[in-house]
């Protein structure tokens, strides 16, 4: 079978193909560029839990090693500290701070050591031609030629080249924010701590939104970011240093302490969300789908889930033959979690950005305010928080066994640890991206006692006769412990690390449906249900 090609070689392409190669699909990536990333320090990137496990599963690298863990956070407006946030030393939890081309670049080692990935670099898209049972690619430049795949992602951007050929619109919002950045190595007071300061009490220079963040990033270095006022005014390379100067006094009660300044430029923020995420064989995925970053929130954050949710859907119809019920569940999934994500930064737009009209719906202090912007800096809350897939077309209906664990159906799974098929001791977040869904048996005690003593005791074995029987491949694990879940449950999860359903005992019945259910066998067998019922309606 042809192997899927991806248009664009940025973190979200490179990310896409590493899970692709991981499940055994053969992959192009076409790359307009030379094959590598100019440094650009002002360009940095801020990694939630899920999404920095993701990649250190991909690319085997430790991110910890070339970025940094916030040990904190502190919000401020004035001369006073309103709210603060330590993170445990080296906590899961802590953001990723990481310049982009240090992981764009620890991407394309990973890529070049896949066989099943191929890299053409200088080749931009041109065309696009489908076909019933393949897809077609035709590239220009110094090799430009025709490529056949079985299917096409366009990772290719906010310009992408595949949104376009395929005539899908991308409405939204132009230029939501602007901010002045400047990247510089220097001391501050708040050692390993990011900074919110709203109004700051010195005089700026020039036009000014007063609100600056400072990010810190390893070997002493910061992100520092200056929203700016509505408008276009340029900003001159003179007026950024002057604000560094300005702001850094500020921090240090007047005397501007030495600074080497490394990058800066100017961000400018969009929202936009293509009407389809998918045509055909043809998927959008990252800034090819959707535009956010309002308010510290991360547009890559949301762009690697695409790739982590369309890969496995990806692989299985590559090894198993279409199955469209499943494929149509990315954009039904993807696109309604990025949409809310909208929604939410457009709703509190006004309050937060000097605006009266939500103030009646959602009064608040100015306390208040500067948490809502730390939920998105931080990954929490409507404007921050990794989405669920509660209202998916996969999720199962009519389950007599379910109960309510710790983690709600279509939500991220907690990583515990768990004994694996082969008695060894692993994270649950290790055994994700292979493929297969996970059967989790929750079994306290377990863990003291080698696993050929309890594969054959209690209810073991009919588990895993009921794992075997399922209508898709899976992998049986079991763990001590899981939040809110009693002894022998049993959970279901999908490869991508979002929670099926949790059963009560060992229900074989149960258990397949969930799983039939989350691989759109279900869905299928609902419209072949439904188009067989309108057929006989309409002969009689």
């Amino acid at each position: 079978m042809d192997p899927v090609i991806i248009v664009g070689a940025g973190p979200v392409g490179l990310t896409l193909a590493l899970a692709l190669a991981r499940q055994e699909v053969p992959v192009v990536v076409l790359d307009e560029g030379p094959g590598k990333d100019e440094p650009r320090p002002a360009r940095t990137v801020v990694l939630r839990e899920d999404t920095a496990a993701l990649l250190e599963r991909l690319t085997g690298v430790t991110l910890d090693q070339h970025g940094l863990r916030w040990t904190g956070w502190r919000s401020m407006r004035r001369k006073q500290v309103t709210g603060e946030v330590a993170f445990a030393e080296a906590g899961p939890e802590a953001p990723l701070h990481i310049p982009q081309h240090v992981l764009t670049h620890a991407l394309r080692a990973a890529v070049a050591d896949r066989p099943l990935v191929r890299v053409a670099v200088d080749s931009r898209l041109d065309a696009i031609e489908q076909e019933r049972s393949g897809i077609s690619a035709r590239t220009r430049g110094p090799h430009g030629t025709w490529w056949r795949g079985s299917y096409l992602v366009g990772c290719d951007g906010t310009r992408s080249t595949v949104r376009k050929l395929q005539d899908i619109r991308f409405p939204g919002r132009t230029a939501v924010e602007r901010h002045a950045v400047a990247t510089l190595r220097t001391e501050l007071p708040w050692e390993g701590q990011a900074l919110l300061h709203r109004t700051p009490p010195w005089r700026q220079s020039g036009p000014s939104a007063g609100e600056v963040t400072a990010r810190p990033l390893p070997d002493g270095a910061w992100r520092l970011d200056w929203l700016l006022p509505p408008g276009r005014d340029l900003v001159t390379p003179e007026d950024l240093v002057t604000r560094v100067r300005e702001t850094l006094a500020g921090w240090t009660d007047g005397a501007t302490p030495a600074y080497d300044l490394l990058d800066t430029g100017v961000h400018t923020v969009h929202h936009r969300l293509a009407r389809r995420w998918r045509a055909g064989r043809v998927f959008l995925a990252g800034d090819a789908a959707h535009l956010l970053g309002a308010f510290g929130t991360q547009g890559l954050d949301e762009g690697l889930r695409d790739a982590d949710n369309l890969a496995w859907k990806l692989a299985a119809a590559w090894h198993h033959g279409p199955r469209e019920a499943l494929l149509d569940s990315y954009q039904a999934e993807r696109r309604a979690v990025v949409a809310a994500r909208l929604r939410a930064a457009d709703q509190v737009l006004p309050v937060l950005r000097g605006g009266g009209g939500l103030r009646q719906i959602m009064p608040g202090t100015a306390r208040g305010h500067d948490a809502l912007l730390a939920d998105g800096h931080l990954g929490r809350g409507p404007l921050g928080a990794p989405g669920s897939y509660a209202g998916s077309p996969l999720a199962p209906r009519h389950l007599e066994a379910e109960i309510p664990v710790g983690t709600a159906p279509g939500a991220a799974v907690t990583d515990v640890r768990v004994t694996a098929e082969d008695g060894s001791f692993v994270r649950l977040r290790d055994r994700l991206g292979r493929g297969a869904l996970l059967v989790v048996l929750i079994a306290p005690g377990t863990g003291v006692w080698d696993r050929k003593h309890w594969m054959s005791a209690g209810v073991m074995p009919r588990l895993a006769a009921a794992v075997t029987a399922l209508p898709y491949a899976a992998e049986l694990l079991v763990a001590e412990g899981y939040p809110g879940a009693p002894a022998h449950s049993v959970l279901l999860v999908r490869p991508d690390g979002h929670l099926v359903t949790a059963l009560s005992g060992v229900r074989p019945a149960d258990l397949y449906a969930a799983a039939e259910a989350a691989v759109g066998g279900a869905v299928l067998k609902e419209r072949e249900e439904r188009e067989e019922a309108e057929a006989g309606s309409r002969t009689r």
